[in-house]
């Protein structure tokens, strides 16, 4: 759901993350991620009609809608399918360079019917093959890195023949051949914002100043932190010896799932407005308590929404001018037992456009051990939406797509003790938002059951 009253899907845009420090590895235990916590969201009129006349006036004119090892066994993941990784160290235009090492963690275990073949935790490494700084406002800044090998720990290293096809959240583009291109200034909303204010007269002339001091300067070099996530295409098929259990068991005790029949047996299938407009399906059930689920999320790389006021408000308006990140930007109010969202949770990488979000709420419900269970609801917002008269951000409508998402980045985390998908009664399939785009899901929700300790 956006943070304003539109949503509609647009397949152009993919993912966006923040992620301060490189993930936490079940495998090697690295540090992990540190992010920092906020909490959710409530409107003040004023700062939302000060976001909106500005989000209204970029949308309009400026920003683009978009192991066990197995002798004599050896499987092959098949050339086209895709290896999901996380930067080790930053990378940038400005203080990389050429033939760099570049070094990745696996943070989804890969897969086929034979068993899990790359475990998570396994190392891809390789160099900067290209990197073009942007020499003046109208060249696009390029950065090509290709990566040759997979590592996989106690086992010889692995060839690999693949192409960058997505930088998860990111606002600049991955061309085919994997070569990442910055955006221009002239197409960020500060690279026009001064020119459209400069036409409205003398108020256009007052917020023209304040938007000298909001925005900034847009910095169009490409710049992703430790812990940005990235996604390869297999070009050739990666030959691996051995099949590995996988990272999180997907059983589950038979009380816990009776415990789950009985909640979803009544649950709503659908959080709302507070004026009881339908809001997102609910696609996530999430086993523990408050500090297990932070802890959880922040080991993960997730951060929690901050509330809007004065600061989170002009925080945004900033973000969204100049096509920057807010990394604990605030999320719209969405209702559930009577009651707004008890926790919110966001990832992003380098634009206001683009975050994985979702919310949380407690319910009456407990298993048989006495742990809290929760329901949430996630989707994936992936550019702005413009509908007369209303401004939002677009969602992916593959809601499936985003409950694998959580799930992945929990499992990283190291703090998830079983995972596995669940059915409720009368599923959903199919819908629009209160704003007209449109989702679609498979009806079942994501169980994850927390571990007990923090222990990794």
């Amino acid at each position: 759901m956006a943070l304003f009253p539109v949503i509609g899907p647009n397949k152009s845009h993919s993912r966006w993350t923040v992620r301060k420090q490189a993930m936490s590895n079940p495998i090697d235990s690295p540090k992990a991620c540190q992010l920092q916590r906020g909490s959710g969201f409530r409107c003040v009129p004023y700062f939302a009609s000060f976001v909106m006349f500005f989000i209204g006036l970029a949308a309009t004119f400026c920003i683009p809608v978009q192991g066990y090892s197995q002798a004599g066994a050896p499987s092959t993941p098949e050339s086209g399918k895709t290896l999901y990784l996380r930067l080790e160290a930053p990378v940038s235009t400005t203080n990389s360079h050429l033939h760099q090492p570049i070094t990745a963690r696996v943070v989804r275990d890969y897969a086929t019917i034979q068993g899990v073949l790359v475990p998570i935790g396994s190392k891809a490494t390789g160099s900067i093959q290209k990197l073009i700084p942007p020499m003046d406002p109208n060249d696009h800044a390029r950065l090509l890195i290709r990566f040759d090998q997979v590592v996989i720990p106690r086992h010889p290293p692995i060839t690999l023949t693949a192409h960058l096809t997505e930088v998860e959240n990111a606002r600049e583009t991955v061309l085919p051949d994997g070569t990442i291109q910055g955006i221009l200034e002239k197409n960020a909303a500060a690279g026009r914002m001064d020119g459209i204010l400069g036409k409205l007269g003398s108020a256009g002339g007052e917020m023209e100043k304040v938007s000298g001091k909001t925005f900034g300067k847009v910095d169009t070099a490409i710049d992703f932190p430790a812990g940005t996530d990235l996604i390869l295409t297999l070009d050739q098929p990666l030959a691996a010896d051995s099949i590995f259990p996988p990272t999180v068991p997907a059983h589950i005790s038979p009380a816990l799932a009776a415990s789950m029949q009985n909640l979803l047996s009544g649950a709503p299938q659908r959080a709302q407005s507070k004026t009881k407009k339908p809001g997102d399906p609910l696609n996530l059930i999430i086993v523990g308590n408050s500090d297990q689920i932070l802890s959880a999320f922040k080991q993960a790389g997730w951060g929690e929404a901050k509330k809007l006021g004065a600061k989170s408000a002009v925080g945004t308006v900033r973000a969204m001018a100049s096509d920057n990140s807010y990394e604990d930007a605030p999320v719209s109010q969405l209702y559930l037992f009577g009651r707004r969202e008890d926790l919110a949770f966001e990832k992003m990488l380098d634009t206001f456009m683009k975050r994985h979000h979702l919310r949380l709420w407690r319910t009456f419900s407990s298993t048989s051990e006495g742990r809290e269970i929760w329901l949430g609801a996630s989707t994936h917002d992936i550019g702005l939406d413009v509908h007369l008269g209303v401004v939002s951000h677009a969602i992916d409508p593959d809601l499936d797509a985003e409950r694998a998402k959580v799930g992945a980045d929990l499992i990283a985390g190291g703090l998830v003790a079983a995972e596995r998908l669940v059915s409720r009664p009368n599923p959903l399939s199919e819908g629009k938002t209160a704003t007209g785009g449109t989702w679609k899901t498979d009806g079942q929700l994501l169980l994850i059951e927390l571990k007990t300790s923090t222990a990794m």
